[in-house]
Order: C-alpha cells, then sequence, then structure tokens
C-alpha cells in the first residue's frame, strides 16, 4: 500500500532522513520506532508532503505521491493524527469532525460517518458540543482520530499517540488503534517513541536512529532483539 524508497530528506543543509526505506501492507499495523529527533516525524512529514525529499521516491497504491500537495495526499486516503492532536480549539467537537471530513462533498455519507464515529468514539458524542479547548488531552486524542477517519483513509498514519496522555488513556488509546484496524479495514503507521505498546500491537517494526533505519523486522522479533530491549524498552 505505503512504500518509502531510499528517501533522503534536508532542512537546508542538514540531512534529516538518509536512505530511508520501508512499506506498510494492506489492513497492516506497522511502527515506526526511535527516540527524540531521529527523523520519525520528518518520514510522516516526508510521507504527507509536508517536506519534499530530496533523494527517493513516496508510493501509494502504485501512484507516486511525493510531488503531490498535502490536499491531493489526503484525498488519496492518507489521512494523520498529528502529534499533540491539533485541534481546532474554538471549534465544538462536531465541527472538528466536519473539517476532516473536508475533501468530501456527499452530505449524507459525512453524517452517516460522523454517527459511526459517535459508535466508535462513545466521548466523542458525549462531547460534540463543548469546545475541543475544553477537553482533557486523552478526550482530545479520541476527536483527533475520529476527525482523521471522517476523511475515510485507506492509511492512517498517527504521530506520537501516547504523548502527554495518562497511562489509562495510553491504553485506552491502543485498544481503539486496534480496533480501527479490525473493524474499519485500516492499515496504520503507528510512530511513536513508547517501543513496549507499540509494538504490542503491531504487525512489524522499524526503529530509526539519525535519520537512518537501523532495526526492521517483525514486532516479536524486536521485542526479542536484545540491542532493541537494551535501547527502547528499559531491559538492562
Amino acid at each position: 500500500m505505503l512504500e518509502l524508497k531510499e528517501i533522503d530528506t534536508f532542512y537546508g543543509p542538514i540531512q534529516a532522513l538518509k536512505k530511508v526505506s520501508l512499506t506498510v501492507n494492506e489492513h497492516e499495523i506497522v511502527s515506526l520506532l526511535g527516540g527524540n529527533a531521529c527523523g520519525k516525524s520528518t518520514t510522516m512529514k516526508t510521507i504527507l508532503g509536508l517536506v519534499k525529499p530530496r533523494q527517493g521516491t513516496v508510493e501509494f497504491l502504485g501512484r507516486r505521491i511525493d510531488r503531490l500537495p498535502p490536499s491531493q495526499i489526503v484525498r488519496a486516503g492518507i489521512s494523520p493524527v498529528l502529534e499533540a492532536r491539533r485541534l481546532f480549539p474554538y471549534l465544538t467537537v462536531y465541527e472538528n469532525l466536519l473539517m476532516g471530513a473536508y475533501t468530501r462533498r456527499d452530505t449524507a455519507g459525512i453524517q452517516d460517518d460522523i454517527d459511526r464515529m459517535y459508535d466508535l468514539f462513545p466521548v466523542v458524542k458525549e462531547r460534540r458540543k463543548q469546545l475541543a479547548s475544553t477537553l482533557s488531552g486523552g478526550e482530545q486524542q479520541m476527536v483527533a482520530m475520529a476527525r482523521a477517519l471522517m476523511a475515510r483513509p485507506r492509511l492512517l498514519i498517527m504521530d506520537e499517540p501516547s504523548m502527554g496522555l495518562s497511562p489509562l488513556f495510553v491504553e485506552k488509546v491502543f485498544e481503539i488503534v486496534q480496533t480501527i484496524n479490525a473493524r474499519e479495514g485500516v492499515a496504520i503507521l503507528l510512530v511513536e517513541q513508547n517501543a513496549n505498546m507499540a509494538l504490542s500491537i503491531a504487525g512489524r517494526g522499524y526503529v530509526l536512529q539519525t535519520g537512518e533505519i537501523v532495526l526492521a523486522d517483525t514486532a516479536q522479533n524486536l521485542l526479542d532483539n536484545p540491542l532493541m530491549q537494551k535501547a527502547y524498552l528499559g531491559v538492562a
């Protein structure tokens, strides 16, 4: 479904990604792991067209997308859940959901999907008339996920969904990620620092260090990898 081939991405003279290659297949959950400033968010931005690679290609469903603007990439079927949620704070929860469907014109279908989001995220229904700025961090994360699904994506890219959340909400978010994948059939690229949680629900994973892929394997093999355990899983 998604394939990055030998991606080099720069910010001015600074190279952020070096020959990054990864794939996400249909109906798959894939984790992209690494510490701060390792290139995870740059990889996401490159996929979404927010930064352009200097070398390499990004293909989605067999079509090259690395030269398309972000709006066309969303229309092609990729939807982001951004780091720190990035909701519209002075719009209601309901209005935020509508913003997720801004590329669509099927009014009846949009309302059906809002009802579906209310079923998938009961707290979103409860808070639908509240301003997004009045929600807790966990509630905002639910709204951000629901908003992304309103675009009817084939692939959901989630950037640090556990950041700033209580342990209880982190578990809830990852449960919902699994539900979205199973019930909606949406493939998910999970960009995360919380390696234990991410690999517990993913089928495969990649590990970035200083802009390079240093490990790529099944989730279980990564969990069992001594280097992975020492560097990311807190095992002495």
